[in-house]
Parts: C-alpha cells; sequence; structure tokens
C-alpha cells in the first residue's frame, strides 16, 4: 500500500502530467551531457570525457530510479485524465532518452573512439538537432497540465498539436543528418580502420535513436490528445 504521505503520490494528487514531467527533464538533462562530451571527445580529451560519462551514468541512474517509482505509486485508485498504462508506455518511452545517452558515451568512452575531423562540425551538429528533438517532446509534456486544466478543450489540444508537429519536423531533419552523416562516413571508410568505421556507423544510429524515441513520446501524447 503506498503512504498518502509519498512525494510521488502527492504530485500525482497535483497533476497526473507532474512525475512525468519531472522525469523526462532529468532524461534531456542526461542527454544534453552529450554535448560537451562529444566537444571532449573531439579535443581528445579523454579524462574529461570519463568525467562527464560519468555524470550521464549517474543521471541515467536517476530517471531509472523514477521510472520506478511512477511505475510504483501511479495511483490505481484516483480519477486519471488518459488511461494509466498509457502514462506507464510514455514514461517507458522516456526512459530510453537517457539509455540511449549513456550507451552512446560509454560506447565512445570505453573504445576511446576518436571522430575523423572531416565529421567533427557534422557530428556537433547532428548531436545538436538530435536534443532539439527531446527537448520539443519536454515542452510538449509541460503543456499537458493546461489541456487537463482546459477540460481538454480545443485552443489547449491545437497548441499541443502543433508543438508535436514540430516534434516530427525535428526528427525529420535528424533522420536528415543520419543520412549525411552515413553518405560522409562511406565516402572515408576505405581510408579508416575497419572495426572503427563499424562502431562509428554503431554511434550514428544511435544518436539517430535517441531522436526517435523523443519522437515516439510525441506520437504517444497525440494518441492521448485524440482520446
Amino acid at each position: 500500500m503506498v503512504s498518502t504521505n509519498s512525494p510521488f503520490l502527492q504530485m500525482f494528487a497535483r497533476s497526473p502530467f507532474k512525475p512525468m514531467q519531472e522525469h523526462i527533464a532529468k532524461a534531456q538533462e542526461c542527454a544534453v551531457e552529450l554535448i560537451p562530451f562529444f566537444k571532449a571527445v573531439i579535443a581528445d580529451d579523454w579524462q574529461e570525457a570519463e568525467k562527464i560519462q560519468n555524470r550521464i551514468a549517474v543521471l541515467e541512474g536517476d530517471a531509472d530510479v523514477m521510472k520506478k517509482q511512477i511505475r510504483q505509486n501511479l495511483p490505481k485508485s484516483i480519477f486519471l485524465p488518459v488511461p494509466r498504462t498509457d502514462l506507464l508506455e510514455v514514461v517507458r518511452m522516456q526512459d530510453k532518452i537517457a539509455n540511449r545517452a549513456k550507451d552512446i558515451s560509454g560506447l565512445m568512452l570505453g573504445r576511446q573512439m576518436s571522430v575523423p575531423e572531416i565529421m567533427q562540425s557534422d557530428m556537433t551538429e547532428y548531436v545538436r538537432v538530435a536534443l532539439t528533438t527531446s527537448e520539443q517532446a519536454l515542452t510538449a509534456l509541460k503543456e499537458l497540465d493546461e489541456l487537463v486544466n482546459s477540460g481538454f478543450g480545443g485552443h489547449e489540444i491545437e497548441v499541443i498539436e502543433k508543438m508535436l508537429d514540430k516534434l516530427d519536423q525535428l526528427e525529420h531533419s535528424t533522420d536528415e543528418h543520419e543520412r549525411a552523416m552515413r553518405l560522409k562516413l562511406f565516402s572515408i571508410e576505405k581510408d579508416l580502420p575497419p572495426i572503427d568505421v563499424m562502431f562509428l556507423y554503431q554511434v550514428i544510429t544511435l544518436i539517430g535513436d535517441l531522436a526517435d524515441r523523443a519522437q515516439q513520446v510525441g506520437s504517444r501524447l497525440q494518441l492521448l490528445v485524440a482520446r
């Protein structure tokens, strides 16, 4: 039985979306550490990269704890404006954003992967665009309180739908950057050790997947709004 003094239960009592907003904010806090992480990698500063990767791991762990607390404490006995299972699915997708940040940084640090000079500026921009996508998912989720307060009114639905449309556009932009990164790597892969090429392709995929997860959060929110 969950205590009525539980901080998470109190958050749900104030807003059914508040713990989810806190969770995706933590996931995004984790993901944005990729910007200084890649800066350190490009500078070949592996001591700094390790410090940042440790921060990413801690933040990912914090997000995982929050996910578990939401699962355990999401009330079954009070009214929720949307199905409990849908809320839990959104949280699961949000958690993947932090997971991917940890995967990317862990892989690159573990192998001390260098980024070919010809790809460095494009890789930095690719990461930035992917993180813009996850930031938009956070922005859209913050708007859900207003939607509930309006009784799922038409104006608030339009506001959220516009945000989600922008999220789709950002994810599409990330896809375009991913294709460009793959083409650039393909053009130079014959000059690189094959094992390095293989792992660079994997990193490119993981960055794209981070944006995909953010877009999936938006898709699920779209379904909630449409109910």
